[in-house]
């Protein structure tokens, strides 16, 4: 069994999590708690030892983050479930720098948590019970883990619209592997220049293009992207 810590310091949200957490096999609930000091002496007391967290970021008088290098530097692995209405690139982005195995954001319809949790589960029964991976078999967990996780940042920012997106992405991948401009773009597909920038900027946010600032006669600069290629599959999963 998997043992499972919910960290929340609104109680009508935990409690939701727990049960929700029941109706998934393999998980055993360990206790519920409101704040990072009681998190770490839960975690630091290891008994049972707690293999996943599943964390908020928004309390009263705590931020999750914080824990996350809290738990990077105990001596007993312990994954985390980010479970927060935290939809900004910078928390996102260090959630995911600390190794998070996934990120809802609130709120979230019981069959994603359900997914959630089952994926944790398979790949967690396959790092115990085997000895060895195959490279097939690694490149098949880590591609698993990679996609889910780009999945959650599908959330487009307000003003954004999935269709648009995909032309923006179909124009891209038709051949425009090389440095290209907004101007560029906006010309070809017929959308406004303030449009594309829009969109460049999100596909950048989420490392789907890389950008460079080129400094003109004029001294207006000029932002080229770039496609990054081993995120094209990444972005294909978005769009499905």
């Amino acid at each position: 069994m998997i043992n499972v810590l919910i960290v929340d310091d609104d109680p009508m949200v935990a409690e939701l999590n727990r049960r929700y957490l029941e109706q998934v096999d393999g998980f055993r609930w360990q206790g519920s708690v409101s704040t990072l000091q009681a998190a770490k002496q839960k975690l630091q007391e290891n008994d049972p030892p707690i293999d996943l967290v599943l964390l908020d970021i928004y309390m009263q008088k705590d931020n999750g983050l914080d824990l996350l290098p809290v738990i990077r530097q105990m001596p007993n692995p312990i994954d985390v479930i980010m479970i927060s209405s935290a939809s900004d690139m910078p928390a996102i982005k260090k959630a995911l720098r600390y190794g998070v195995v996934d990120y809802l954001i609130k709120p979230f319809q019981f069959a994603r948590f359900r997914e959630a949790l089952t994926t944790y589960r398979e790949e967690h029964q396959v790092l115990e019970q085997r000895e060895e991976l195959n490279q097939s078999e690694l490149d098949n967990l880590i591609h698993r883990n990679n996609t889910r996780l780009a999945s959650d940042k599908i959330k487009l920012p307000k003003g954004l619209t999935k269709l648009t997106l995909q032309a923006v992405w179909d124009w891209i991948k038709e051949g425009h592997k090389q440095s290209f401009s907004t101007e560029e773009m906006a010309t070809e597909i017929g959308i406004s220049r303030v449009s594309c920038r829009k969109y460049l900027v999100y596909m950048a946010d989420i490392g789907v293009l890389d950008t460079d600032i080129f400094y003109g006669s004029v001294g207006r600069p000029v932002y080229l992207y770039k496609l990054v290629p081993s995120k094209i599959e990444v972005m294909d999963t978005l769009l499905r």
